[in-house]
């Protein structure tokens, strides 16, 4: 199956939506899937999403370039950096928000991205709410011949993420130089390649960037880099049926339902001795969609 992003504005830059896709909704664990950017903020200009909750679900935030502060009800301040790896897990519930830092508001910076959201399994849909930086040296690199692989979660060929997963995963980011041959492994039930940039022949197809290719179960695909390129590995397990509302995912649409509730009852208290909070520093949110 071949998925091309939807484009969708949020708010001063454009991402491209491929997961969650009509007739592909997950690829293992992974239920959300954005590239964002490349975009390029004019001096005076940059992110800002204001804090909004997630149940359910990890995010994972990996950049090319630019930096993003990520802050949390449970007091975590990180500024990511391109290569490095913010992995948060919801659980039952967190509240996060996602801003410029001001200095590169002042000077404005170029911005470039993956930003994906992975299933927890039912036995931890309702575990502890954590958070954890990964700097990209602690991340695995496996190099094949005119391929480099950076291991972002999850393990593949014989190597394992230092980062803390909850059900069968891997996901690399990866650089190869043209006419390189690239592995793909067959470890897991469901895969993907997303090209970020450059061209890849698949079993003689050309396809370029902008493009989710999903294999088979039983493919062994013969991939080749047709230039130099950039892109994603991903997959895993499959997760089994999930449900997504705005910024909430579960097994359960009753779940859905009281995650929705308690943030509208949170905001009604002003996040005081509250279901949600807000994180420190942090005095807006972004309301319950209509």
């Amino acid at each position: 199956m071949i998925i091309e992003p939807r484009t969708r504005d949020l708010g001063g830059f454009t991402v491209g939506r491929v997961l969650p896709y009509a007739k592909r909704r997950t690829v293992g664990p992974f239920i959300f899937f954005d590239e964002m950017g490349p975009a390029d903020f004019k001096p005076g200009t940059g992110i800002d999403v204001r804090p909004h909750p997630h149940i359910g679900l990890a995010t994972v935030t990996y950049l090319f370039s630019g930096e993003i502060r990520h802050r949390d009800n449970l007091g975590f301040d990180q500024v990511i950096r391109p290569g490095d790896v913010n992995w948060m897990t919801a659980g039952c519930g967190i509240v996060h928000s996602e801003r410029t830092d001001e200095a590169l508001r002042a000077s404005g910076q170029h911005m470039h991205g993956i930003q994906s959201w992975v299933a927890l399994p039912e036995d931890a849909e309702e575990i502890e709410p954590s958070f954890h930086h990964h700097p990209k040296a602690s991340l695995p690199v496996i190099e094949r011949k005119g391929v480099s692989m950076r291991l972002i979660a999850g393990s593949a060929y014989g190597e394992t993420s230092p980062v803390k997963t909850f059900s069968p995963i891997f996901y690399l980011g990866v650089e190869a130089k043209p006419e390189a041959n690239i592995p793909l492994t067959d470890e897991y039930a469901e895969r993907a390649v997303y090209i970020l940039s450059g061209a890849l022949e698949i079993d003689g197809e050309a396809y370029g960037a902008g493009r989710m290719i999903v294999f088979d179960e039983r493919a062994a695909p013969q991939i080749k880099a047709l230039e130099a390129s950039k892109l994603m590995l991903l997959g895993g397990a499959p997760m089994g049926k999930r449900f997504i509302w705005w910024n909430l995912v579960s097994s359960s649409e009753a779940r859905i339902e009281k995650a929705k509730a308690d943030w509208t009852a949170s905001a009604e208290a002003g996040f005081k001795n509250s279901i949600f909070t807000l994180p420190p520093e942090e005095t807006e949110h972004i309301p319950l969609p209509e």
